[in-house]
């Protein structure tokens, strides 16, 4: 003699997406090279300093660099000198907002879903309505039947 089992489910899932924003604060950085030359900088309220590079000074995450004068040393010899600096963005005093623009370099928002008409039912018979609604939403039903026989 056989078991038979036999099952019907319904299921319906409606979602909604909430606003988000993503944001990626990149940071100051202060690069010198270089071989053949001689450096003079003078810093903010010192004395001029030779064969130095200056220093990065960081402010509210707002860099800023010396003035770096660089002078081949030897006429006629190979030299090489590379400065390079890249601004760091600013530390912001408050989180930021879906839908603007704050002061981040990289930056990706996205405004969140409108319900509209986003609706769905399941009947006492086991049918799976749905009704797609605004932007940014998910309707989602299903609908099973299964049989088992052992």
């Amino acid at each position: 003699m056989a078991d038979i089992t036999h099952k019907l489910s319904s299921s319906l899932q409606l979602s909604v997406a909430a606003g988000a924003t993503q944001v990626e604060r990149i940071g100051t950085t202060y690069s010198v090279s270089g071989s053949g030359v001689d450096t003079n900088y003078t810093p903010s309220g010192g004395s001029a300093v030779t064969d130095g590079i200056g220093s990065l000074t960081v402010s509210s995450g707002v860099g800023a660099i010396p003035t770096l004068e660089a002078t081949q040393k030897t006429a006629g010899s190979a030299f090489s000198f590379s400065q390079t600096f890249t601004q760091g963005d600013a530390i912001s005093s408050s989180a930021p907002t879906a839908g603007t623009v704050s002061n981040f370099s990289n930056q990706t928002s996205t405004a969140a879903g409108s319900a509209g008409s986003l609706a769905g039912t399941i009947t006492t018979a086991g049918a799976v309505t749905v009704t797609a609604g605004g932007a940014g939403t998910v309707a989602t039903g299903q609908f099973v039947n299964e049989l088992t026989v052992n």
